[in-house]
């Protein structure tokens, strides 16, 4: 975590000195709408890594290893793909959710699988793509990527399963 604090906060620094030297206050703007953001997803990111230490220390690694584990194969895989379309919101829940996990032996498939369901699928998108785009593309967009988090999932146990991720 490190390196990328790291880069990030260069990145800040380096955007923020050029939105001062602008001499327009765009370093004050960005700073007021970075702080509006923060009061709004600070709660969100809070809920999100109680719900991944709450994890870690209430579900047993046995089961997390029957379910979610390298002994799992493609149950672990699928059942991380139906965990990953179900998350909803951003990266600052689904990201420590799937840390949590990673940190009770879930395997790098099926971490695979939950973040690509989670970033392709993402049912808690349905109703806003549906209402927008219409049924119609919502149901050829879900048919064409169903497969896509399984198959990344079998990719990695293959190709990655051996090296040890935490």
């Amino acid at each position: 975590m490190l390196i990328p604090t790291i880069i990030i906060g260069t990145l800040a620094l380096i955007l923020i000195i050029i939105g001062y030297f602008r001499g327009g206050g765009e370093h004050i703007a960005g700073l007021k709408i970075g702080g509006n953001l923060l009061i709004q997803v600070l709660p969100l990111m809070i809920l999100a890594l109680i719900v991944a230490g709450m994890v870690q220390v209430l579900i047993p690694r046995e089961i997390i290893s029957r379910w979610l584990g390298a002994e799992s194969g493609i149950k672990g895989i699928l059942i991380g793909t139906l965990m990953g379309s179900l998350t909803p919101s951003g990266p600052f829940v689904s990201l420590p959710i799937a840390a949590g996990f990673l940190r009770v032996g879930a395997s790098v498939g099926t971490l695979v699988a939950f973040m690509t369901a989670w970033s392709i699928l993402a049912v808690h998108r349905l109703p806003m793509e549906v209402g927008i785009m219409g049924w119609k593309f919502a149901l050829i967009r879900l048919a064409t990527t169903f497969f896509f988090p399984p198959i990344a999932g079998l990719i990695a146990d293959r190709l990655f399963s051996h090296i040890k991720l935490v």
